[in-house]
Order: C-alpha cells, then structure tokens, then sequence
C-alpha cells in the first residue's frame, strides 16, 4: 500500500477506509481497463472516514495521469462505501493550456461573414461623441446622456487618444508604413502622389487612402512616407541604345601576295 497522506484540517485516518484499497481499484476499473489500472501510489485522508486512493495510469492516451477513488465510511456503519472514482492528471501529465477568454484570443482577419464582435461599453479605445462637443453644445446636452452628440456625425462613441494612437502604430510600423519592401523601392513618396486621399480628422496628418486601382494598396490606408511604383509622378527611363560596335575585318582567312615592291594584291584563300 501505498503512503497516507492527511489533509489541512488533520482528521484522524480511518482505518476501514484507508484498507479499503481492493474496493477503490475496482471502482476504478469500471471507468477504465483491468490493464490500465496500475499500482496503488497513496491514500490522501480528505476529511473524518473520507479517504482518497490513487492509482497509476497506464492508460496510453493519459501518460502522467492517476485515477482517484473516494471511499467513505458512514458514521457508525462498517461498510465502507464509493463516494467518487475519477481520472486526475499528475505533476508530469500532458495537460491543455489554460484557458483563456475568447476577446484575448480573437486576432485580426478572424470575423467572418455573419460574425458579430461586440464591443464593450468600457473599451478604451471608444470615448462618447459629446466628448469632442463644444461646450455649448455640451451644456444643452446635459440633461440627455442618451443622445450624444458629434459634429456632422451624431454617432455615440468615437475614437479616444489611446484608439487613435494604438490604430497609427499599427498602420505605420505595418505594410503601410514606410519601412515595408515596397516603399523602401518606389521613386517617391505617398505625399507626393496625386492619387492620395487624405483622411479625416486627427489621421489626417499622417495617413490618406490610396485611390489608384493599378496600386498594390488600392483602397487601404497608407502613410504618406509610404511609396509604391504605381506614383503619379513616376517617368519610364528613357531605353539607352549603344552605337554599332566598328566592323571587324577577318584577315585570318586571306592569303597575302606581293607582286612587287608597290603592290599588294589580296587573295581570297581555300579554306574560305
């Protein structure tokens, strides 16, 4: 038998329960396999004729793991009985990552068609719209929290300083931006393009959308140090053409004949 082990509180070990043992192995080959049920590892005491015996597991699918059988002696009763019998895994057991909760685990390009993504109420990249009112306008607003308002837009909740920031850094240390492969090789700059459409409100300093169909960033949002081939202002190189290399004259296929002292006279020769 394996040791005992006695729980926080110390309750005195029962005797009946902790020899219990033949009882606790096979309520634990009903949840398992005779085979899979291995020796006896100890009798953890969890309270007064409450006793707790492990097995090892030979179980192939749970290397690491043990089953766990809770036996109970009633008071005044010598049966003792099977309260639980359970597979637990041990200090060395293959076990799944903690759980973590599905906002933490969402990433980009994950929403779907029908998807819905919720945004709570205490997001700090959303600020109410009356936020960014005048205060004049605030001042009427104040008895009416539930119609916020925003110039041009009247939408509830706008970007906050920390939306703004946080969306800037994205774009700008991503493809967008001006480090990309792209960029690094465009003859010019986004700011210089006529194709740029600058954005709106705070964005507007640092970032526009490009609107040339034949660019790589069609449609998305670049920084204006940003660049791509497709620039407004890009000229084709002139092709350079090299003048006629000189004629060569091939005198290894002609015999030379001298007549006389002033004559020369060239023969074109057998071979050619």
């Amino acid at each position: 038998m394996g040791s005992v082990s006695p729980s926080r509180r110390n309750p005195a070990p029962d005797k009946a329960c902790i020899e219990a043992v033949d009882l606790a192995r096979a309520a634990a080959v009903e949840i398992a396999r005779p085979e899979w049920v291995g020796d006896h590892l100890s009798a953890y005491v969890e309270g007064d004729r409450l006793v707790t015996h492990l097995f090892e597991s030979r179980d192939p699918a749970y290397p690491g793991w043990h089953y766990a059988v809770t036996v109970v002696r009633a008071a005044r009763a010598k049966a003792v009985t099977v309260n639980e019998a359970v597979q637990l895994p041990g200090p060395e057991a293959l076990r799944p990552p903690e759980w973590v909760p599905w906002k933490e685990r969402l990433r980009p390009g994950d929403l779907g068609v029908g998807d819905l993504l919720p945004t709570s109420a205490d997001d700090e990249r959303l600020e109410p719209g009356f936020a960014h009112a005048p205060a004049d306008a605030l001042e009427e607003e104040a008895d009416d929290r539930t119609a916020p308002w925003e110039p041009g837009l009247g939408r509830p909740r706008v970007l906050s300083r920390e939306g703004r920031d946080a969306a800037a850094d994205r774009w700008y240390n991503g493809d967008a931006g001006p480090r990309s492969p792209i960029a690094s090789a465009a003859p010019a700059t986004c700011a210089t393009c006529g194709f740029m459409t600058p954005l709106a409100g705070g964005l507007r300093r640092m970032f526009g959308v490009c609107a040339n169909e034949f660019a790589p960033d069609d449609g998305r949002v670049v920084s204006y140090d940003h660049g791509c081939g497709a620039h407004s202002e890009a000229v084709r190189e002139a092709v350079r053409t090299d003048p006629a290399p000189a004629p060569v004259v091939d005198e290894l296929g002609y015999d030379h004949i001298v007549f006389d002292d002033t004559t020369e006279l060239e023969l074109v020769s057998s071979e050619g």
